[in-house]
């Protein structure tokens, strides 16, 4: 049976994301910050909650930064929601964060004056929103083109290599919704908490053999 490692820095929503793995039979699910179980898992979930300065503060307090970019390389890793945030370049978040470069781009704030049609959109970005695809990816398989993912930031990803962007989202602006390269696949929204097509996005990656 396969093992996947969710990356455990205490600053994510494992218990949710590890059940919604589970119950997509992704194999035998470890929530862990044993660095010796993260490389001997097949694959790595690397979810995160909460702001950026203090995910990042003990992401590297652990080594996890060095780790991540190690793991990445060589099995399939998915990044999810601040998850996804610590992979890149910098983030606005806090007055300024370097984080763990994996993505060219950086984390901009939505700002206080979002409008959209003349209306006002709240901050955070809160709820169901469509996600288009921009590529064929196998993490999107069995899931339609702009289907409805559910979303929770204040910050969003403005990537520095497009190519990367394999999902876009709008909330008054562009972002990217979902990156890409290689074995590394990252999301802006919460799967485990997205229902049907979020359990297909796990699933699949569950199926997914890193390549693209």
């Amino acid at each position: 049976m396969q093992t996947v490692a969710v990356i455990d820095y205490g600053m994510g929503n494992l218990h949710s994301v590890a059940k919604a793995l589970e119950h997509v039979g992704a194999g035998k699910v470890l929530i862990t910050s044993d660095a010796t179980v993260i490389r001997e898992a097949d694959r790595v979930v690397f979810p995160g909650v909460g702001a950026i300065r203090d995910c990042m503060a003990e992401i590297k307090r652990l080594g996890f930064d060095t780790l991540v970019r190690e793991v990445s390389q060589n099995r399939p890793f998915l990044g999810i929601c601040v998850g996804m945030q610590a992979l890149m370049e910098h983030s606005e978040e806090s007055a300024g964060v370097d984080c763990i470069d994996l993505f060219p781009g950086k984390v901009r704030f939505f700002g206080k004056d979002l409008f959209e049609d003349g209306a006002h959109l709240k901050v955070p970005h809160m709820g169901w929103n469509e996600v288009q695809q921009a590529v064929d990816h196998p993490l999107w398989h069995n899931i339609p083109d702009l289907a409805r993912f559910y979303f929770v930031h204040s910050y969003y990803i403005e990537s520095g290599k497009p190519s990367q962007v394999v999902g876009r989202g709008h909330y008054g602006l562009d972002f990217a919704a979902a990156l890409a390269e290689g074995s590394r696949f990252a999301v802006q929204f919460h799967p485990e908490k997205s229902h049907t097509h979020g359990l297909q996005l796990l699933q699949n990656f569950a199926a997914w053999d890193g390549r693209w």
